[in-house]
Formats: C-alpha cells, structure tokens, sequence
C-alpha cells in the first residue's frame, strides 16, 4: 500500500484532498499538522476521518513545520512514497498585518519539509501547492501560464512564491521530485468562515448585507476562476496517475483553474439564488484603501485540458451542493476559530491517542 505524507490535512483543501484520496485510492494517508487558527480536527471528524471504515490507513503527527522534522516526528511519519504540501497561512489580510509569521510559515516551514523530503528513501513525488496569487492581478484578456513570470502583491502571495523557488530549487539542486500546482479560489464545505464563499451565504442567510471588492468606480466587482476543493483533489489525482502512467510531470507546473471565470457579484448572486433570499450588498473599493487586494486573477488551464483532464463536477452542481449543505450545517459559517479552542482540539486528539 502506498503511503501519502499529506501537511495541512485538517486545514480546509487539506482535509477534502485526505477525502478524496481514502475515497478513490487504496493508500494510506499521514496527516501533518500544527493545528492553527485556520485548521481544525472537527473538518477529520466530519468525514469520518476516524471510523473504523478506514481504520490502517489514518495516521496523524502533530508538528510545527516552523521547526525541523527531527528523528522522533520522522519516524513517526514513516516511509512515504508521495508528498502534498499545503500547509500554509493563506489570509490575504493578515499577511498585511503579520508578514513575518506568513514567511515562517510559508517559506521556513516549506524548506524544513524540503529537507526532510530529501532524507527519503523512494519518494516519487512531492507536489507543492501554490496560488494564483503569485503572479499578481490581471488585465481583462489575459490568462496567466504556468512559467508565466511573478508579481505578487501582498505578503501572502509572496510568501507562497517563496516557498514556491525553494520547491524548484530542490528540483533542480538534488533532485528532488517536485510538481507544482497554482490553484485558484478554491471553495467548498468546512471553509474558513472569513472566506467569501461562506461570508456570502451567511449574510444572505442572515438577511445582512455583504461587502463585495470592487474597482475604484465601484461599478464592476472583482473577478476570480473558482473551483470546488474535491475538483482540486481529482486534478491532483489525475497528475500523479499520469505519472505513474510515464508521462514526465516531475519538475513542471500545473494550473489547476476553474471552468469558467465570475465575478464575485455574480458569485453572491447564484448563491442567494440556491438559498432563495435576496442579495444585500454594496460594491467597495478596498483596493485604493488596503493596497494588496487584486481585482482580477487569472490562469489559463490550457495544459491540463490538453492532457485529458476534466473536472468530474460541473461548477454549477458543485455550488449547488455546496450551499445546500451549508444551509444544513449552519454551525461551520458561525463557527468560533479562536486560538484557544484549536489548542484545547490538540490537547483532547493526543488524549484520546494516548489511550
């Protein structure tokens, strides 16, 4: 059975691609986290993470990737043959407010991991997941490629760059068998309810008007490519499949973007339309306010289409079923993500381990 060293696996594409893969693979998967403001136990809990139905191929390591894998959370993790790194500090807002501690995560923790990774007897792959981010806002018409060059705009993006070049420079100084991914606005259930996609349906739930980034004219709404967090797992899936097929991935980029491009207006507006509310909302520049919130991102998907893939849910079933299932699960747009309660998960999980 091959074993897949999954970081970030409570955080939230973290915990869908651990999903996905126990869904569709017969692997075994071995969660790394430090469990933080963004991440939490509950996503595992939910999936039945821990039931007997997967019992032998669940492993979970707490660590901090800000300090080195050492010999005792080495042996802890074991032989693995893949590597998924996505533990990451992802909010655009705090990276403005604490760019140290998104380089500690981001770039620090990445080269720990890089290191470690260079340790392994039989890795195939290690698969570094960036952003779109990284290459900064884009014109109307354009549609950035994957060696397309860099222009980050806030820490975070940067940050993620960094990580970015240390993964490749890996590549090309030892070896090591690196893929890159940039990913667009990813959504889906269990978010981080400071993200847009939750943020809108409970206000439109709530009958509460929400802010929506615009241009300096506020006339026309910011745009994104979204793509649902299992649609992200099927696309890693399909890459490493190619891979063990033979075909050369190890070294290269991949976008993984989504079907069509919205603006968030438009956004908002479909999910108040499954939700069967009305849309309270006022268009802000918070652009000209808080510089390093772009307008528009941009990838162009051209390769993985052209090497057969294609995302196995629609990005309207997707929507669908996303905010269908928030409207039943109403405590993850309300949820409290204090530091506190994430340390409190930690300490209850190592407990229960314990015994």
């Amino acid at each position: 059975m091959k074993r897949v060293l999954l970081t970030g696996i409570d955080g939230f594409i973290g915990h869908h691609i651990a999903e996905g893969i126990l869904k569709h693979t017969d692997w075994g998967v071995v969660g790394l986290s430090k469990i933080d403001t963004a991440s939490t136990l509950h996503r595992l809990q939910d999936i039945d993470f821990w039931s007997q139905k997967y019992a032998g191929r669940v492993e979970f390591v707490y660590h901090d990737l800000r300090s080195p894998i050492n010999p005792y959370v080495a042996n802890r993790i074991g032989p693995v043959n893949h590597i998924l790194h996505l533990a990451a500090s992802t909010h655009v807002d705090r990276s403005i407010e604490c760019p140290m501690e998104f380089v500690q995560d981001n770039v620090v923790g990445t080269c720990n991991l890089l290191d470690y990774a260079r340790t392994l007897d039989g890795l195939e792959l290690l698969a570094y997941f960036s952003t779109d981010e990284v290459f900064g806002p884009a014109p109307e018409g354009t549609s950035y490629k994957e060696w397309d060059r860099y222009m980050s705009s806030n820490p975070y993006a940067a940050s993620k760059a960094g990580g970015e070049e240390l993964a490749y420079s890996y590549y090309n100084t030892y070896g090591l068998p690196v893929v890159i991914t940039h990913t667009m606005n990813v959504f889906g259930e269990r978010q981080h309810p400071e993200k847009f996609f939750p943020k809108v349906i409970n206000a439109v739930m709530q009958g509460e008007k929400i802010f929506i980034h615009s241009n300096p004219q506020r006339t026309k709404a910011g745009s994104r490519f979204y793509v649902h967090a299992r649609n992200v797992c099927a696309a890693m899936l399909f890459l490493i499949g190619q891979h063990e097929k033979g075909v050369k991935i190890i070294g290269d980029k991949f976008n993984f973007t989504g079907e069509k491009e919205l603006d968030n207006l438009e956004l908002a507006e479909q999910i108040a339309k499954v939700i069967g509310k009305e849309l309270h909302y006022e268009l802000v520049d918070f652009h000209s306010s808080r510089p390093g919130h772009d307008l528009r991102y941009a990838l162009d998907g051209t390769k993985m289409k052209e090497m057969g893939f294609a995302y196995p849910k629609t990005f309207e079933q997707s929507l669908e079923k996303a905010v269908q299932w928030y409207m039943a699960h109403p405590e993850w747009l309300l949820a409290d993500f204090s530091k506190a309660q994430f340390r409190k998960e930690a300490d209850s999980f190592r407990t229960q381990r314990q015994h």
